[in-house]
């Protein structure tokens, strides 16, 4: 029998799921902001129109129902046959019509929530393994997902705000950033400090940037040149993180 409602009765897993279900609404009503021929215009990524941004978050919600599928059966069900393939795929999705798009977006967002919804308590700790070759237990699934729909929203142009994005999902954000820096040793000396909180990075450092969270990550992830943030050494792009 099909569940009607989620499964997962861990306090994490459910507050995820809402975290997650908030930010896809969120995507939906920036992308329905635009019209068909707004959708072909640049997108704040690079090389990326907004057709490329919306092609690839509704086929990361596939990949990633194969992975909530990998876990339920136990039968491995990788994201992506290959990297060339994830991006030959997110290529193909922008040349599809509007609407077809719209479509692609919006039914694979459905389809993963139900299959995160179906879940079996038991089974959102299943091991299963991302694009970046990480083994991470199910739950981990709708994390990667909050961490797409919220900054896509953003990188659609169209009127998405970092400021719009929740502080738990900003925080964590700048802690996954920063813990990705630490693991390929390119901190090179940052230590932030955002709205004056923890410092996270090199606590021994001497780059010391400060400012508030929702700019800390603008810069962090990329889509800021971290003039809004104060600087105590040499200001700079952050390291890559994905």
């Amino acid at each position: 029998m099909v569940a009607r409602t989620d499964l997962a009765t861990d306090p994490q897993v459910v507050a995820d799921l809402a975290s997650v279900r908030a930010g896809t609404a969120y995507f939906r009503r920036v992308l329905n902001g635009l019209t068909d021929a707004e959708l072909s215009e640049p997108s704040l990524l690079t090389g990326w129109t907004r057709k490329h941004v919306v092609a690839h978050v509704g086929y990361n919600a596939r990949a990633l129902s194969r992975l909530v599928e990998w876990a339920a059966t136990g039968v491995e069900t990788p994201m992506y046959s290959s990297p060339e393939a994830r991006g030959e795929e997110i290529e193909l999705g922008a040349t599809l019509n509007p609407e077809a798009l719209r479509n692609l977006c919006d039914h694979s967002a459905i389809d993963l929530d139900v299959r995160w919804r179906d879940l079996p308590d038991d089974r959102w700790r299943a091991k299963v393994l991302t694009a970046q070759g990480r083994t991470v237990p199910a739950s981990e699934t709708v994390w990667l997902r909050t961490r797409e729909v919220w900054l896509h929203s953003i990188d659609l142009l169209a009127g998405g705000r970092f400021a719009d994005v929740p502080r738990p999902v900003l925080q964590r954000l700048l802690e996954d950033v920063v813990r990705t820096w630490a693991t390929r040793d390119a901190l090179d000396g940052l230590r932030l400090v955002a709205d004056g909180g923890e410092p996270l990075g090199d606590v021994d450092g001497a780059r010391d940037v400060s400012g508030s969270l929702p700019e800390m990550v603008r810069w962090a992830t990329g889509r800021g040149d971290g003039s809004s943030l104060t600087w105590a050494g040499t200001p700079g792009p952050a390291p890559r993180w994905i």
